[in-house]
């Protein structure tokens, strides 16, 4: 996080993805709520980064069975991004597979 309120899509990812693993593991921390919110500001996360994050969810978690939290979570995640981008026909079949 920088100065500017700017933060690599890279560094999201990596705190999202060890939320969900405490949350699996220990049963505490924000889980899947990384994702989708800021940590810091508590802000939901939109347009470009909400895309790119939702991408990554489902990169993170497709290997994973279909009925697993975290894979269905992510494709919810993707589902959503989709639509709010504007791209509802992508987010359609993406929703309805979740």
């Amino acid at each position: 996080h920088g100065g500017m309120g700017l933060a690599h899509v890279a560094c999201l990812v990596r705190q999202a993805d060890v939320a969900v693993k405490e949350f699996e593991d220990q049963g505490t921390g924000a889980g899947h709520t990384k994702w989708w919110q800021c940590f810091d500001c508590g802000q939901r996360f939109h347009g470009a980064v909400e895309l790119a994050l939702g991408w990554a969810a489902w990169k993170t978690y497709v290997s994973r069975p279909e009925t697993t939290l975290a894979r269905i979570n992510s494709m919810a995640r993707l589902g959503v991004a989709l639509s709010q981008s504007g791209r509802r026909a992508e987010a359609l079949p993406v929703l309805e597979a979740k």
